[in-house]
C-alpha cells in the first residue's frame, strides 16, 4: 500500500531539493556586501521618520487605493469576457452599469483632484 505513495515522496524530494539549490545559488554567486546606501531605511519614497506620530502624506494610501479599484475592474473583465456568450444581454447591461459607476467614480477622484501630484 506504501508502495503507492513512492512518487509522491520522490516528487517531494525532488521538489526539496531543488528549491534548496534555488535558495542557494544567490548566497554563492553574489556574497553579501553590505554599503551604507544599501542598509538605509527607505520607506515609500523619503526617508523613515524618527517620531511615529510625525505627519504622513495621505497620498501614497490614495494612489494605492486608487490603483487597487482599477485593478481589480480589470481582473473582473477578463472572465466577464469569457462567458460572455453565456450570461447574454443581461450580463453585458450589468457590467455596462458597473463600469459607468466606476467611471464616475474616477473622474470624480479627478475633478477633486486627487490624481494630481506636485
Amino acid at each position: 500500500m506504501l508502495v503507492e505513495y513512492l512518487p509522491i515522496l520522490i516528487f517531494l524530494g525532488i521538489a526539496v531539493v531543488v528549491a534548496a539549490i534555488a535558495m542557494a545559488i544567490p548566497f554563492v554567486a553574489n556574497p553579501i556586501r553590505h554599503d551604507d546606501e544599501k542598509m538605509s531605511p527607505f520607506e515609500c519614497g523619503f526617508e523613515a521618520f524618527d517620531d511615529a506620530r510625525k505627519p504622513f502624506d495621505v497620498r501614497f494610501y490614495l494612489v494605492a487605493i486608487l490603483f487597487i479599484i482599477f485593478d481589480l475592474e480589470v481582473a473582473f473583465l477578463f472572465p466577464w469576457v469569457m462567458a460572455l456568450d453565456a450570461i447574454g444581454w443581461l450580463g453585458f447591461s450589468v457590467m455596462m452599469i458597473f463600469l459607468a459607476i466606476l467611471t464616475i467614480g474616477f473622474i470624480y477622484e479627478w475633478k477633486k483632484g486627487a490624481l494630481e501630484w506636485e
